[in-house]
């Protein structure tokens, strides 16, 4: 199997979580986190993020506000909810222990 192929899967499959952490606090435009993912080495393209950042939106993880911009269009710029906070601790949880099941078995 292709090693890029596996390591994208790996990827998505927590792309979610970071994207409501990367949200969370400060609100992002979607090219500065699409930015801030290609600087931590999880390389995505725009036909990932915009779906992904939908769905989380219309499950009530995201919100969402209209930016003028000086240099173009006005920016979409989202913020992660209360509720997408409570579920960014449950991913969180779920993450941290999933990687240490992982490690016991794969150091053994």
């Amino acid at each position: 199997m292709n090693e890029k192929k596996i390591i994208s899967q790996f990827r998505k499959g927590v792309l979610e979580m970071c994207v409501l952490k990367l949200s969370d606090g400060s609100a992002k435009y979607t090219g500065d986190l699409l930015k801030e993912l290609k600087a931590s080495q999880l390389l995505v393209v725009e036909g990932t993020i915009y779906p992904l950042l939908n769905r989380l939106k219309d499950d009530g993880y995201l919100e969402y506000y209209w930016e003028e911009s000086s240099g173009g269009p006005p920016r979409k710029y989202y913020r992660t909810t209360d509720k997408g906070r409570e579920y960014l601790t449950l991913l969180r949880i779920g993450w941290n222990s999933t990687v240490v099941s992982v490690n016991e078995i794969l150091n053994n």
